[in-house]
C-alpha cells in the first residue's frame, strides 16, 4: 500500500475507476487553492489583527456579528471572481458517468457546485448561503457586496454564514450522506487534504475496511499516504483530470 507517483500508480488507479460503478471523492483545501482561494490559517491567514480561530465561533458572532460578517463578507469578496480549475472540472465530468457518485468536499467557497458536480454535500457549509439566527430558514445569497451589515432576516432577526464554525457539529444529513458512501464505494479519491480533521478522515479507512480501493491526490505526504491503495504526489489539477480521462 502506499504507492508514490510514478506511472504505474496512475495506470493501477485509473483502471480500478474505470471499472467502478460506485465512486466516493473527498476533497480539501489543496483543490480550492489552485484557482486562488486563499486557506484563511496560519500567519497568512490573519485578518487585521484577528486569527479564523478567533472569529469562526459562535461566540464571537454573539459578541460581535458586525465584525464577523466583514470577515466573511471580505472572503465572498475574494473569492466570488474566481474559477474552477482542471481538477473541479474533472470531478464533475466523473460525476456524469459514474452510476452512483457522492463528492464529500471540506470547502465552503461554491467551486465544486459551480464546475457542474450535483452530487455534492458540503461537510463545513458554504458562504453562498445564509441562516436565520430566529426562524432558522436556509437560503442561497450570492450578493457582493452584501450590503449593511450584518444582514437580516425578512423576520428582523439577524443572519449568520451556513458554515460550520469551531465548537459546532457537521451537519448530520451531510455527514450521513458521507458515511453511507464510504460504506459502499467501490473506489475512493481523496484530493487536496491533509485527511487530519474529523469525521471526514474516517470516510477512507472505513471505505477500505468495506474493500474499496482509496487514491490519494497531494503534493505532500499526509496521515492518509501509508494506507492509501496509491498515492499520487502532484498539484489537483494535473493529476486529477489525468486519472479521470485514463480511467475512461
Amino acid at each position: 500500500m502506499g504507492s508514490v507517483r510514478t506511472e504505474a500508480g496512475l495506470e493501477a488507479a485509473a483502471r480500478r475507476l474505470r471499472d467502478a460503478d460506485r465512486v466516493l471523492a473527498l476533497t480539501g483545501a489543496g483543490v480550492s487553492a489552485e484557482s486562488g482561494v486563499p486557506t484563511f490559517r496560519g500567519p497568512e491567514g490573519l485578518w487585521r489583527q484577528f486569527r479564523p480561530e478567533d472569529l469562526a465561533t459562535p461566540e464571537a458572532f454573539e459578541r460581535d456579528p458586525r465584525l464577523v460578517w466583514e470577515w466573511y463578507a471580505w472572503r465572498r469578496e475574494r473569492i466570488a471572481p474566481l474559477e474552477p480549475n482542471a481538477a473541479h472540472r474533472a470531478l464533475a465530468a466523473l460525476e456524469s458517468r459514474t452510476v452512483e457518485f457522492l463528492l464529500a468536499t471540506q470547502n465552503v467557497d461554491g467551486l465544486h457546485a459551480v464546475a457542474g458536480n450535483r452530487r455534492l454535500v458540503e461537510l463545513h457549509g458554504s458562504l453562498w448561503r445564509v441562516r436565520c439566527t430566529g426562524c432558522r430558514k436556509l437560503r442561497e445569497d450570492r450578493r457582493v457586496p452584501l450590503g449593511d451589515l450584518p444582514p437580516r432576516c425578512a423576520c428582523g432577526a439577524v443572519l449568520r454564514p451556513d458554515v460550520v464554525w469551531f465548537g459546532e457539529a457537521l451537519p448530520e444529513g451531510a455527514v450521513g450522506a458521507a458515511l453511507k458512501a464510504a460504506q459502499t464505494a467501490e473506489v475512493v479519491l481523496v484530493v487536496g487534504t491533509s485527511a487530519l480533521v474529523y469525521p471526514a478522515a474516517a470516510l477512507p479507512q472505513i471505505a477500505q475496511g468495506h474493500g474499496a480501493f482509496v487514491v490519494e491526490v497531494n503534493p505532500e505526504e499526509t496521515a492518509l499516504t501509508a494506507s492509501a491503495d496509491v498515492s499520487l504526489r502532484g498539484r489537483a489539477a494535473e493529476l486529477v483530470p489525468a486519472l479521470v480521462e485514463a480511467g475512461q
